[in-house]
This record gives structure tokens, sequence and C-alpha cells, in this order.
């Protein structure tokens, strides 16, 4: 089968032709850390492989692999084919100066807006640490898959996975590649708040576009998953984005936003904290975390860092907006999944459920409310 990812990375180019590279690298863009290169990948996969995965049962957590799919995608993604959107631009003036501009990120935007007026929602996917690119692909395209054959869906409405790329080492050297690509997402976030900046400009001129007879708001939603360090890459966009906002409220960009086993402070989304004003860019906000995830652990005390949101949730619950809801993936969660779980049966289907739009009490969701804490959620084996 064809699989087509569309992209945003930071990442440097690898290749002669940088607008058909062979792969993206571990620096930064020879252009700066916030330079974007926007593109489609199209990758060449077995189907009896993807199905294999996609229909392994799991212990106590449904149907579907996506972590072993998504290793299986990223040796395919090395031979991938990669096509960036051609710009032209002048980087000594202001685009707003310039006549006769192309921007990729107006080519990825309105490609995207196609299939969203096809009945797709669209899932911007911000991986974590020790990632390379053609891991980052293989997952997101993993992703994209277990979305949309997750058990429940609604059959009318298709998911879209959109990935954005930083320079992850994907390294396994424990003190280095940590401190690395600690580093590296917080550079990325100034590149990412930019792209949230355009994707808010590009939809205020849809909605200003529609009041003056233009073409109608296609009526799709964009959503959010970041996962691991992806959320302090997020954390670091947020303040980008509010140098750029006038006011004091953040626009509202996303319907839904997931934090994914976040290597963040378990205080962050407090009042005063970095991730304090995320309830202002989405209508809701849902934390997966698992008290055995081991990734956690290493980032607590081998790195010095505080105790982390994805390791037990939020430090203080009853503190958080009441936008924010939690679940907890511990009783589900076994082996090799243990981190990146969102990718794995259930808890994947519990993702496109809230896609879809169901209540966070929705009696369909494999969990049940915390009989301590009302926006605290424990998924239940199946």
């Amino acid at each position: 089968m064809e699989l087509t990812l569309y992209y945003a990375t930071n990442r440097k180019h690898v290749g002669r032709d940088r607008m058909h590279p062979t792969s993206y690298g571990t620096k930064f863009s020879d252009d700066g850390m916030e330079n974007l290169r926007f593109g489609v990948v199209t990758v060449q996969a077995e189907d009896a492989e993807v199905n294999r995965h996609l229909g392994k049962r799991m212990k106590g957590c449904g149907v579907g692999d996506g972590e072993e799919l998504g290793g299986y995608l990223a040796k395919c993604a090395k031979s991938a084919d990669i096509s960036a959107y051609e710009e032209k631009l002048s980087g000594d003036i202001h685009e707003n100066s310039q006549s006769d501009v192309k921007l990729g990120s107006q080519a990825l935007f309105a490609n995207v807006e196609a299939v969203m007026r096809n009945a797709s929602d669209v899932l911007v996917y911000i991986h974590g640490f020790n990632v390379s690119w053609a891991e980052a692909v293989g997952s997101a395209l993993a992703l994209q898959l277990m979305l949309r054959n997750a058990p429940g869906r609604d059959p009318k409405q298709d998911v879209v996975v959109v990935l954005f790329s930083w320079p992850s080492d994907g390294m396994a050297l424990p003190w280095v590649s940590y401190k690395s690509d600690r580093s590296e997402a917080a550079g990325s976030g100034a590149a990412v708040g930019r792209a949230f900046l355009k994707v808010r400009d590009y939809l205020a001129g849809i909605r200003d576009g529609a009041k003056k007879g233009g073409r109608e708001v296609c009526g799709q939603d964009i959503h959010l998953l970041c996962h691991s360090m992806g959320n302090y890459v997020l954390q670091n966009a947020l303040a980008r984005v509010a140098d750029f906002t006038p006011g004091n409220v953040l626009p509202r960009i996303f319907e839904h936003v997931f934090l994914c086993a976040p290597d963040v402070d378990d205080n962050a989304l407090e009042k005063g904290q970095p991730l304090a004003n995320l309830d202002q860019i989405a209508r809701q906000v849902t934390i997966y975390f698992n008290r055995e995830d081991k990734a956690m652990v290493v980032s607590d005390y081998t790195k010095g860092n505080p105790e982390r949101l994805g390791g037990a949730g939020a430090a203080r619950p009853t503190l958080l907006h009441n936008k924010i809801s939690q679940v907890d993936c511990t009783p589900v969660v076994h082996g090799v999944t243990e981190h990146s779980y969102y990718q794995t049966g259930s808890i994947n289907a519990d993702i496109r459920a809230s896609i879809d739009g169901w209540p966070q009490d929705d009696t369909r969701r494999p969990r049940q409310r915390s009989a301590t804490t009302e926006n605290v959620w424990v998924m239940k084996p199946v």
C-alpha cells in the first residue's frame, strides 16, 4: 500500500536537492532553527504487514499495536519519496512586504484544507525524545492508521495526521542525547509557535472570506497530540504565540489537545507555570499518563528534573482548568508500550473517541472516573 503523510520540519535536509531530499538529519536547518520546510512524504508498505500490526490483540488493551507498526513503517520510510513545497521568498525582507511570494506553508494549508472539506479532521503530531526522521515518519503514519481503524470510530469521519518533526538526536546516549534533545526541543518551540501563528492567520482568512461571501468554513476540526518531550516543544511554542498575540488571551486554534506521556513538570499547567494558558488554544485538553513509565523515572532521577506530568499526572488535579481531563493508563499498559501507549489498542481508541466528539463521561469509553478526583479517569482492561 502507498501511504501519504504531510509534514513540517526545522531539520536540515539530507542530499543536494532541498526540494527532494533523501531524508532530514539531526541538526537545525541551515537557514536557522525557526526555518520551516513543508512537504509530503510517500511511503510504500506491505498490506499484510500493516494489517498484522493493526489486528494484533494487546493484553488488556484491545486491538492494535501501533508502536510495532511504527517501527516497521520507520524502516519503510528510509526509502520514502520526500517532496518539499516550493518557496519563493527573500530572507532579508518581511514576507508581507514582498510581491509574488510563494510559501510552503500556504501550499500545505491549501492541500490539507481540501482534505478536510472531504470530511476529515486533522491531528498535528509532535514527537518526543530520541527520534530520528525515519522514526518520526513511521510513528506519524502508524498513528494515522491506528486512528483510522479504531473500533467504535465514526465511519463518516476520517483523520489525517500532520507531522511536525524537530531535530531529536535519534541516539541512545542517556546523558548527552537527552540534554541535546531538550535544548533542541526548546529551540524548536519557537518554530512550532511560528507555525501555530501561520495556522491562526490562515483560519482567520477563511473566516473573514466566508463573511464576505467567499468559501464557507468546512466545519472540521484541528487537534494536536504531543508525545513525551514534544510537550516541552509545545511549552516553548506557547511562549512564542503569546509574544505575537495582542491582548492577554491566546487564539483558540485546536479543538482537542492530547498530552501523551508528557515530559514536563507535573505542575506545568498550574497558574503562573509555562502551560498555564494551554486551555486558551483548545476547547479541551486531555493528559494521558502511566505510573510505571520508566522513561518518566529516568527523566526524574537521572536527569535531575522534578516529577513529570507523564508519571503520575498533575501534582494538584483540583487546580487545573475545567477544560482539562486526565487519564491514568497504568492498568492497561504492559511491556515495551509503557512510554508509547498512545499508539496502542483501547488508549488510541480513546483518543479517536475524543476526536469524534464523545463526552469524557461517555459510557462507551473503557474507563471509569476516579473515586477521589472529578477530572481524573482510569482506563479499564478490555
